[in-house]
């Protein structure tokens, strides 16, 4: 595979320094078990009285309006055991599939696998916010309401287009790795795509719809996921697919990580500090006037003086280095001082805790349309996204009540939205930033059928829109095929589909996708 290393597996020898044999303690029985051992004895006979581990399942039936279209689905929630060829058992996978009802040919009707990203976040966010047949209630702008969540039909559900199938990795939602199996062997960026292949796989196989066309639709870290995929199940599965939406997008994450040395970040931010800035009014008055044109000026900025200016280093002439600080503050909202001071480089947490210091208010990281609270206003740093805690409490609460209530699935461990997976294995990108553009170009230039939607929002300092722009510049895709990927911008936070207005722009988004993708 192009985007990974192969991996070696190094042998290291440990050598154990004996003790003197007066300075040891006294020696057992050769029959007689250590404390240890009878530990292990205990834990392998409660083993034997597990039962194994077998699929769960709860089947429902459901209708919902579209466009004034009576759609008849059947809901599956419940868990598959992904197993090894021996029949080991190796995880527990939870999902819920919507399959519309009366279709006779399978080829007739495309199927999307959805997750969200994290690493370590189930899929309730987009199953419940965006694509799902119920969705909670937000404003029109995509506020939280009173808790708790409640739960509405969704009438932007893409169901009338396509079949849905939502995936918690392991270690998220109800998913869990199978008793005795090390977690380690699904926490990493490639045990990550390839355990979520093997569901998809198995789905598809369990359920024949090998004929149908086939899409996958990854959120946040779920886009590096699902470029992964889109390469991986082609190569190792002969799996082509049809079309990928990466939904706020992150597959290059150099520009991601501010770290010391690399200035790709500022770079890349910047455009959304001015999105954020003007969506507060902390800008200039001819600024404020159309975002769009604003916007342009950013970008503009960005990927030219600025960037020259930053790669000057210390060589940058103390006038230069007033010029740029200026322009910064302007394109920013910051002072000219706090910019000056920060080095031409304002790192994101920085940002969201000075832009309304002097109102008392913090802003998001998710969507910085929300605004926060801290004990003082002295701090470097939020002490929480005020955006990430509106769109956490609400979406638990509805998906627990749902899956048991409407669903039938009865489950009494805690659904995990944000699972523990870390450490999180970097393996075969050691030395370097995860890139996942080489993937999906991979994928692109061996199907060139595929088609790609990528999503990007003007209030997202968490996948900033600019990003996607420079990501997609940057695929090295041939003339004719870069024709594959279309960006779609929202006004909007990290969830677009929170807000109404672009909740139905990116429906209407996909349904193009999905039809260019089947020549439907």
């Amino acid at each position: 595979m192009p985007f990974r290393s192969h991996r070696l597996v190094s042998l290291s020898l440990a050598f154990l320094l004996s003790t003197p044999l007066w300075s040891q303690p006294p020696q057992a029985p050769p029959d007689a078990k250590t404390g240890e051992d009878q530990a292990k004895d205990r834990a392998q006979d409660k083993d034997k009285d597990k039962k194994p581990l077998e699929d769960k399942l709860s089947k429902t039936q459901h209708t919902l309006m579209l466009d004034g279209q009576k759609i008849a689905y059947t809901a599956t929630a419940g868990t598959l055991v992904l197993r090894d060829e021996d029949g080991t058992a190796k995880a527990s996978i939870f999902s819920v599939a919507y399959v519309r009802d009366g279709v006779k040919d399978p080829a007739s009707r495309p199927i999307t696998f959805c997750f969200n990203g994290g690493p370590g976040a189930a899929s309730l966010w987009v199953h419940m916010g965006a694509f799902g047949p119920r969705r909670v209630e937000r404003d029109e702008q995509g506020l939280g309401l009173a808790p708790p969540g409640r739960l509405i039909d969704n009438d932007q559900s893409i169901l009338d287009l396509t079949d849905l199938v939502f995936i918690d990795p392991v270690s998220t939602g109800y998913s869990r790795p199978a008793p005795g199996q090390d977690v380690k062997q699904f926490h990493g960026v490639n045990e990550d795509i390839e355990s979520v292949a093997q569901f998809i796989r198995l789905w598809v196989t369990r359920n024949e719809r090998w004929a149908s066309p086939k899409f996958i639709a990854g959120e946040s870290y779920g886009t590096t996921r699902a470029a992964g995929l889109a390469f991986h199940l082609q190569d190792r599965y002969g799996m082509e697919l049809n079309g990928v939406m990466l939904i706020s997008s992150v597959l290059n994450w150099q520009n991601q990580e501010f770290h010391a040395g690399n200035d790709m970040p500022y770079i890349i931010h910047l455009p959304t500090y001015t999105a954020t800035a003007w969506y507060h009014k902390k800008l200039a008055p001819e600024l404020m006037k159309d975002l769009a044109a604003t916007l342009r000026e950013a970008e503009d900025f960005a990927r030219n003086d600025y960037a020259q200016a930053l790669m000057q280093g210390d060589r940058l002439a103390p006038e230069k280095r007033r010029e740029t600080a200026a322009r910064l503050a302007r394109y920013t909202g910051l002072s000219q001082e706090y910019v000056e001071r920060s080095n031409l480089r304002v790192e994101i947490y920085r940002f969201t805790k000075e832009l309304l210091r002097d109102q008392g208010k913090t802003v998001g990281r998710l969507d910085t349309r929300f605004t926060g609270s801290d004990l003082d206003a002295v701090g470097a740093e939020p002490e929480y996204d005020p955006a990430s805690v509106s769109l956490d409490g609400p979406y638990e609460a509805a998906l627990n009540d749902y899956v048991r209530r409407e669903l039938g699935f009865k489950e009494d461990i805690p659904y995990e939205r944000h699972g523990e997976v870390w450490p999180w294995s970097f393996a075969g990108y050691e030395n370097q930033y995860v890139n996942m553009t080489e993937a999906l170009r991979g994928a692109i230039t061996r199907n060139p059928h595929l088609r790609v939607l990528v999503t990007a929002s003007y209030y997202d300092l968490a996948t900033p829109y600019f990003d996607a722009l420079y990501t997609v510049d940057h695929l090295g895709l041939p003339t004719e095929l870069r024709g594959n990927v279309r960006i779609t911008t929202y006004e909007a936070g990290h969830m677009m589909y929170i807000r109404r207005a672009d909740h139905v722009k990116l429906k209407r988004d996909i349904a193009e996708l999905l039809r260019g993708a089947t020549g439907k």
